[in-house]
């Protein structure tokens, strides 16, 4: 990625209790992928915006890899249209997307401890797909030696929400079935490896393009969703977690033992454009007071501690990287468009500087 184009010529004085001081050396503008409108890969542009600052509490990070999910996907797209008036109601208010990143602290905000310039970090953070980006240092944890930046940098979104679904939602316990549909998805792959880690026998439902990664995360077993639409010969299991696979309700719980759970994680594209998939979640939070089984929805927290758990699994080889591709800067909207068509086998990361 090339310099960016402008920098401050005459220092600029900001009361520190809010933000760092701008100096000479301090970027004012940078380069990032800026968006234009709701829609696909075409609102999307590589330019010129303006750099941000770390405000108290906040550090600066420049930016190595960056790594889509689907919250890229729905800002990008501006969908479920219900959220919009959170987004922007004709274009998002953030119009640098991207969430999850690994980089190299720049700078620290007043009042910041425990982190220094030059530290590796990855975490999570409002216009990701840029040079710069300003993150909490709550939602950013240190990468372990041996972890690379593209590493990291798959793992501040899909993975905590995966260890959030399994640790505080379906409270997965050693011993346990765990059904994972979407297992060969960004959060279903590391949903697989947590709950092995956790001591649960796993079966992963994917297409049949990606259930070789899913056994290699080691599930037990790996259903062909196409060839066992099911899921009446799937079994019976103490846990189902699904990753926007779009069944309804009814026909997942059939999945599920007498008093089984049912964890429901993301709305992507499976219902109408109003309430996407967060239909299903908002009918599982209003259904569970009256059935036996235990129904769920999943909202991610961003987490610097929980990253730094699931960094640590990396860095310990309990658990690995699943990361379809690493693209190079110039191939970032084929990489979100391959994300888009679910064509993306675990992970995908854009990076931002040579690997």
């Amino acid at each position: 990625m090339s310099a960016p184009a402008g920098t401050d010529t005459t220092p600029m004085f900001r009361d520190e209790s809010e933000t760092t001081m701008t100096t000479s050396t301090t970027p004012t503008t940078m380069r990032a992928l800026v968006q234009s409108g709701y829609g696909g890969t075409e609102t999307l542009r590589w330019g010129e915006h303006l750099a941000p600052v770390a405000s108290a509490g906040q550090v600066l990070v420049r930016v190595e890899a960056v790594s889509p999910d689907s919250g890229t996907i729905h800002l990008m797209t501006g969908r479920p249209t219900i959220v919009r008036p959170f987004l922007g109601l004709r274009t998002p208010r953030q119009p640098v997307p991207g969430l999850a990143f690994a980089g190299r602290v720049e700078a620290l905000g007043p009042g910041v401890e425990g982190f220094a310039v030059g530290d590796a970090v990855a975490g999570s953070a409002p216009g990701a797909f840029a040079e710069l980006v300003a993150a909490r240092v709550t939602k950013i944890a240190r990468i372990p030696a041996g972890v690379s930046m593209t590493d990291a940098a798959a793992q501040p979104i899909s993975a905590v929400t995966a260890l959030q679904a399994l640790r505080d939602v379906a409270r997965v316990q050693a011993g346990q079935s765990v059904l994972v549909l979407g297992a060969g998805g960004g959060v279903g792959s590391a949903l697989v490896q947590l709950a092995v880690i956790a001591g649960a026998r796993v079966t992963g439902v994917a297409s049949a393009a990606k259930a070789e990664l899913v056994r290699s995360l080691g599930a037990e077993r790996v259903i062909d969703y196409r060839a066992e639409p099911g899921p009446d010969s799937w079994g019976r299991f103490d846990v189902v977690i699904d990753t926007a696979d779009g069944r309804g309700l009814s026909v997942l719980r059939r999945a599920l033992e007498p008093r089984g759970t049912l964890a429901i994680v993301g709305a992507d594209h499976v219902g109408g454009p109003v309430l996407d998939g967060l239909d299903r979640q908002f009918r599982a939070s209003l259904l569970n007071p009256w059935v036996r089984h235990r129904l769920a929805m999943v909202m991610q927290k961003e987490s610097g501690d929980d990253l730094a758990i699931v960094l640590d699994h990396l860095a310990s080889g309990r658990m690995l990287s699943a990361v379809d591709e690493v693209a190079p800067l110039e191939r970032a909207h084929a990489a979100i468009d391959r994300l888009a068509r679910r064509e993306v086998a675990g992970k995908i990361v854009v990076a931002l500087r040579p690997q």
